[in-house]
């Protein structure tokens, strides 16, 4: 078992609580920003902070702290801090984040079409 996962997560697993492995990987991704921090560090490369925060207008700084801790915790996202006056300090996935990478494209495809299926359903609709 890798040293990277947050405590509850460790627990549970150790407890047997999770009744298969989607309720990990949901565990690790869950949060409703994840998915797409995942996406954009995965696709784009490495932001900072403030760079996520102007992707997300309407995500608090607190949230967006919470995510990514959680996502540093297990194993999924690295933050490096960089010795330049001021600091720079940058985020992006770890090889083992970079794992998810697949499932979140196909996530990010899977809604893209279930969206233009929508809008096709509602001009149909209206016609």
């Amino acid at each position: 078992m890798s040293e990277s996962l947050r405590e509850e997560i460790k627990q549970k697993i150790l407890n047997g609580d999770y009744h298969c492995e989607k309720e990990l990987t949901l565990s690790i991704i869950s949060g409703k920003w994840k998915v797409v921090i995942l996406w954009h560090l995965g696709v784009e490369g490495p932001h900072r902070f403030s760079d996520l925060q102007k992707l997300f207008p309407k995500i608090s700084h607190k949230i967006l702290t919470n995510q990514l801790r959680e996502l540093m915790e297990d194993g999924i996202v690295d933050r490096v801090v960089y010795p330049d006056i001021p600091p720079k300090v940058e985020y992006s996935m770890t090889e083992l984040g970079m794992t998810l990478l697949p499932i979140v494209e196909m996530m990010y495809e899977w809604g893209k079409k279930r969206i233009e299926m929508f809008k096709k359903e509602m001009d149909a609709a209206q016609s």
